[in-house]
């Protein structure tokens, strides 16, 4: 036996040589493959080098890496690391190849003789290891286990999970009469794998886990027993969780969330210690806390805005403008937008054409961003010219005219033109009112031009010519009453007045209507506060009572 163990290593180390398989050796047993137009048992071995023609150089081994035709440096150090020149064949298969193959020969051919060889290299094995052989001939286990690839390397699952050493080398005679099975093991061991016991299906659960803000690991399942309705509008993340449950301090529910998904959905995908920081430096500046609401479902990027190169630049540019710090919450909740701008290059062009081209007062802009920041994020050029042209050439409005109305209330470059300006000025008109008296009551009460006309302005048109007899000319010296609540202050005062016999024959003074509740109290009603306001409680629970008959 150790004869035909020499002649048969001797064979596949010096091809190319011809040999049958003899009879009385243990590789007799091998099962006969048949090739066609070939012969039964007789295999050729060759070195890579010997015939590159029989690789294709693109093909890639098991493990990934380009099968070369060539021998490289590694496999030369790899040689040099080996005490026996006799073990680096024996261990790796790659480095043995076909070389006798016909001309004609199919792609189906090769794979025959390569199946031949690796059988042959197997039962060379078990041969050799039914003899006495030194242990000092082949390598070490744990020396070879550090020199093969992670592939053929036993595979020990985590804990919990059973042991499951991988064999590579050593099969039995079963699995090389039936190849396809070994395949279809090997894929029923890979879905294993996957099914929620090995090591693949559990790195996934593993990286889906997160703890949430109440201390506790998170999973899908988890996250949609906290947030049902969310879950069903969006596939959450785990990881979300503690960002959820901190904006939730802030009044937001889950259809909030969903709004602010479709809105920017990557504002849910932020840190919650990121989040905290930015809103905690918005809180700083003035912002109320019930505001946070409404500034991230109108601008959810806000998120995602950093604290020193987007905020506080914001902020600082803000004050540069003279407002006072206790302006700037108020300002940045009204307008979040802003925070999207740039400064250099949108914010700081807006406010020298407000300075430059409308006329604004370098002094005033502070104060006319106050009564409007929504006229920061405006396209000034087209909203200031349109409206300009309008009352120009409607009401005859000098220049100088339309730069107070802005000044006094910028508000007026939102208003619509169209469902704005014209039936208001038309309404006017309507009550006997020329040109210049509503000119000078738009250029003293700006605001004129958002009143409701059917729950305001025709209202107490209506009340100043029937009950305090009044013409209508009054306005362009008091226009303020058209600014004032006919409900809270103008009806319960008349009524008031005509209760006490204070009230003179003649048009009722629309001057009492103009101080607060104590100075009209001490100079028109001679009596207390108190008084009066128990008078007017009575009156509006009256007037709600017949409001209430009416509707019924």
């Amino acid at each position: 036996m150790a004869g035909f163990s020499f002649s048969c290593c001797w064979c596949l180390i010096n091809p190319p040589i011809l040999f049958p398989l003899p009879s009385e050796s243990p590789l007799f047993l091998l099962p006969a493959t048949r090739r066609r137009g070939g012969k039964i048992g007789e295999l050729v071995v060759s070195n890579a080098h010997s015939n590159p023609k029989i690789i294709n150089p693109k093909k890639k081994s098991r493990y990934g890496q380009t099968l070369s035709p060539y021998d490289s440096d590694e496999e030369a150090e790899l040689d040099d690391e080996s005490d026996d020149d006799d073990d680096d064949w024996l261990l790796n298969v790659s480095s043995l190849h076909l070389s006798f193959v016909p001309e004609n020969s199919s792609l189906h051919d090769i794979k025959d003789l390569a199946f031949e060889l690796k059988c042959c290299q197997i039962f060379v094995i078990r041969a050799l290891s039914l003899h006495d052989v030194k242990d000092d001939d082949f390598a070490e286990v744990t020396e070879y286990e550090n020199k093969k690839p992670k592939s053929q390397k036993t595979t020990i699952a985590k804990k919990g999970v059973k042991k499951e050493a991988v064999k590579t080398w050593e099969t039995d005679e079963d699995d090389l009469d039936n190849a396809s099975d070994k395949k279809k093991k090997k894929v029923e061991k890979d879905s294993w794998r996957l099914d929620g016991r090995g090591k693949k299906k559990k790195k996934v659960e593993k990286d889906s886990w997160r703890l949430d803000g109440r201390g506790k690991v998170s999973t899908r399942k988890h996250v949609a027993k906290l947030y049902p309705r969310l879950s069903e509008e969006i596939d959450i993340d785990p990881k979300w969780v503690p960002l959820l449950d901190y904006l939730s301090t802030f009044g937001l529910k889950e259809s909030h969330f969903v709004q602010m998904y479709e809105r920017h959905m990557p504002s849910l995908q932020i840190n919650v210690l990121s989040a905290q920081e930015r809103l905690d430096y918005l809180l700083s500046v003035g912002v109320k806390h019930r505001d946070i609401k409404r500034m991230l479902l109108r601008q959810p990027q806000i998120l995602q805005y950093t604290v020193e190169n987007n905020l506080k630049v914001h902020i600082s540019f803000l004050m540069g403008l003279g407002i006072p710090n206790s302006k700037i919450g108020q300002i940045v909740a009204v307008t979040p937008s802003l925070f999207s701008y740039s400064v250099e290059n949108s914010l700081r062009p807006t406010i020298r054409y407000l300075i430059e081209e409308v006329g604004i007062n370098e002094n005033d802009v502070g104060k006319v961003v106050q009564l409007s920041p929504q006229i920061l994020v405006q396209r000034l050029d087209i909203t200031w010219n349109t409206r300009y042209m309008f009352l120009s050439k409607e009401l005859g409005a000098p220049r100088d005219s339309v730069v107070k109305m802005v000044k006094r209330h910028p508000q007026i470059l939102h208003y619509s033109i169209d469902d704005g300006f014209l039936p208001r000025i038309n309404f006017l008109r309507s009550i006997g009112m020329c040109n210049s008296d509503i000119l000078k009551v738009l250029t003293s009460l700006t605001q004129v031009l958002s009143l409701s006309l059917e729950d305001n302005l025709k209202p107490k048109y209506m009340y100043l010519v029937n009950e305090l007899k009044n013409e209508v000319h009054i306005l362009t010296k008091y226009p303020m009453y058209l600014s004032l609540s006919l409900d809270q202050r103008i009806r319960p005062r008349h009524r008031f007045l005509v209760e006490l016999k204070k009230v003179r024959k003649g048009p009722f003074p629309l001057s009492s209507l103009v101080p607060n509740d104590e100075s009209f109290c001490q100079q028109w009603a001679g009596t207390s506060v108190d008084k009066y306001l128990a008078f007017r409680q009575r009156l509006l629970l009256k007037d709600f009572a017949n409001k209430y008959e009416k509707r019924g």
